[in-house]
C-alpha cells in the first residue's frame, strides 16, 4: 500500500536517478581514461637528467689559455658549468672543442665533487703535447687506437684516422644516487655530443676493451684483428683507462683509486700508499699527477689484473716496466699518456 505522497514523489525521483547514473558512469570512465593517459605519459616520457650543461663562455682557443691550445687557433671552444637542482654551485666544468661544423668534443673536465662524474680529470698540457707528438711523428695514414674519448680528442687535434669516432659513453661514470637516471643521462650526453655511434662501432669497442684484458701477446693479436695486418697502427692509453676498464669488466679487472694531497713529503706519501695497500690487500699501484697539489693512485686488486695488457703497459710498483714489454714498442710517453706502435 502506498500513500498519496509516495505516488507524487516517485516519477520525479525516477527521472533524477535516470540522469544521475549515466552521468556517474561517464565521469568514472572519463576519470579512468585521464589516469591511464597520465600513467602512459609518465611511462613513455624520458626522464630528465639530474644535471644540465650551462654555457658560460665561448670563443677561439686563445681565449682559454688554461687549455694550452695555442697551436690550434682555428678551434672554437665552449666552456660550460654543470649545474644540479640540489646545489647552488656547479658540480663540474667542461670545455668542448669544435672544428668548423664538426661535433663538439670534450677536451677538459674539472670535477668539483668527491666521486666519479661523467669523466676523469687529466692535465690539459699532456693532451696538447700528445697531439703535437702524434702530428709530428706518425704518418698521415696511420690508424690510432685509444679509448673512445681519447680517440675523439686525438682526431679533433691531429685529424689522424681513429678507430673510434662516436660518443660511445662507456662506461657511464655517475654517482650511485643517479643510477636510476642512467638512461636519461646517456640520452642527454648523446644530445650534447651530437654524435651517435653505430652498432658496429659499439661491437668494435667491446672487442677493444676485451683485448686490453688479455695477456700482452694475445691482446696485441686481438687489436691487430681490429686494424688489419698491414695497417700502420698506434695504441694510445691513459692511466685513467684503468678505472674505466674496471667498471666495464668488473669480474675480470679489479681496480680502485684514491686522491692524495701533495705535501712535499714523498716518504709520507709512499707510507700512505703502503697503508692503503695493506688495508685492502691490493696487489700494486701506479700514480697520476692531477696538479701541483694533488695526485691520484690507482690500485689493482689482484695479480690477474696486473698481468693484463693494459696493466703491463703502465708503470706499476714491483712490476716489469713498460719499456721492457716485448709485445709492442713504446714510442712516446707524456704524463698519463703512453703510446705504443703495434708490430
Amino acid at each position: 500500500m502506498s500513500t498519496a505522497n509516495e505516488k507524487q514523489r516517485t516519477p520525479g525521483g525516477v527521472r533524477w536517478l535516470d540522469k544521475l547514473l549515466p552521468l556517474l558512469g561517464i565521469t568514472l570512465v572519463t576519470g579512468g581514461f585521464i589516469l591511464l593517459t597520465w600513467f602512459a605519459y609518465l611511462w613513455l616520457t624520458p626522464q630528465a637528467a639530474p644535471y644540465r650543461y650551462q654555457l658560460i663562455e665561448e670563443g677561439k682557443s686563445n681565449k682559454f689559455p688554461e687549455l694550452e691550445l695555442d697551436s690550434w687557433p682555428e678551434l672554437t671552444i665552449s666552456k660550460y658549468e654543470i649545474q644540479t637542482a640540489e646545489l647552488d654551485q656547479p658540480v663540474a666544468q667542461a670545455y668542448f672543442g669544435q672544428r668548423d661544423n664538426g661535433p663538439p668534443v670534450l677536451l677538459n673536465w674539472q670535477n668539483h665533487t668527491g666521486e666519479p662524474l661523467i669523466a676523469l680529470e687529466r692535465k690539459p698540457s699532456e693532451l696538447s703535447a700528445l697531439a703535437t707528438a702524434i702530428s709530428k711523428h706518425t704518418p698521415p695514414d696511420a690508424l690510432i687506437l685509444a679509448w673512445w674519448d681519447t680517440s675523439r680528442q686525438i682526431h679533433l687535434l691531429t685529424e689522424r684516422n681513429t678507430l673510434f669516432n662516436g660518443h660511445l659513453n662507456e662506461p657511464l661514470l655517475i654517482p650511485a644516487r643517479w643510477q636510476h637516471s642512467s638512461e636519461a643521462i646517456r640520452a642527454y650526453e648523446d644530445h650534447i655530443a651530437h654524435a651517435s655511434p653505430s652498432t658496429e662501432e659499439r661491437a668494435q669497442f667491446q672487442r677493444f676493451t676485451e683485448a686490453l684484458l688479455h695477456a700482452p701477446e694475445a691482446g696485441i693479436a686481438q687489436l691487430r684483428e681490429l686494424t688489419g695486418p698491414h695497417q700502420q697502427a698506434y695504441l694510445v692509453i691513459h692511466v685513467t683507462d684503468l678505472y674505466k676498464l674496471g667498471l666495464m669488466h668488473s669480474d675480470k679487472f679489479g681496480v680502485a683509486y684514491k686522491n692524495f694531497a701533495m705535501t712535499g713529503n714523498i716518504h709520507g706519501l709512499i707510507t700512505h700508499m703502503k697503508v692503503e695497500m695493506k688495508e685492502h690487500n691490493y696487489s700494486t699501484y701506479t700514480l697520476q699527477s692531477l696538479s701541483d697539489q694533488d695526485i691520484r693512485a690507482f690500485f689493482l686488486t689482484d695479480e690477474q689484473s696486473a698481468d693484463t695488457l693494459l696493466a703491463r703497459m703502465l708503470p706499476f710498483t714491483d712490476k716489469t716496466p713498460p719499456p721492457d714489454l716485448q709485445a709492442a714498442q713504446l714510442v712516446y710517453q707524456q704524463g698519463g699518456y703512453w703510446v705504443y706502435k703495434l708490430p
